[in-house]
């Protein structure tokens, strides 16, 4: 798919887990997530706020997405023992509402981290 960075975003996540294991805040993940996706060169945004309309009318923000990588690919982060259908249609929704199509869930406390990403797509 254009534009999906998918691949280096995984392998950011998996470099996060091998430095700093599992057992942290979701908080922590998140601020090494971001220097390891500047680091390989990605642009990503963080707790970026995403609008939304109701009946043609501006509501405002509706929540802010994790990440944002270049542009295309939102990113939501988890510390969890394991992540439920509910995660993954928030996260449906959250790319309905912005317009993107690629999202990936990312729960850092599945060991290995692979184990605890999923793929999400909006099929505009």
């Amino acid at each position: 798919m254009e534009g999906d960075c998918s691949h280096d975003i995984i392998g950011a996540a998996v470099e996060v887990q091998r430095v700093l294991g599992v057992g942290l805040l979701e908080s922590a993940y998140a601020a090494a997530f971001a220097i390891e996706l500047t680091e390989r060169g990605l642009r990503c945004a963080r707790e970026l706020p995403i609008s939304g309309h109701y009946k043609g009318r501006d509501i405002g923000v509706l929540y802010r997405a994790d990440f944002l990588v270049e542009d295309s690919v939102l990113v939501e982060l988890k510390a969890l023992d394991g992540v439920l259908d509910v995660h993954r249609a928030q996260l449906l929704s959250y790319l309905r509402l912005s317009g993107h199509k690629i999202g990936l869930l990312i729960n850092f406390h599945s060991f290995p981290v692979v184990k605890g990403i999923h793929r999400v797509v909006n099929k505009l």
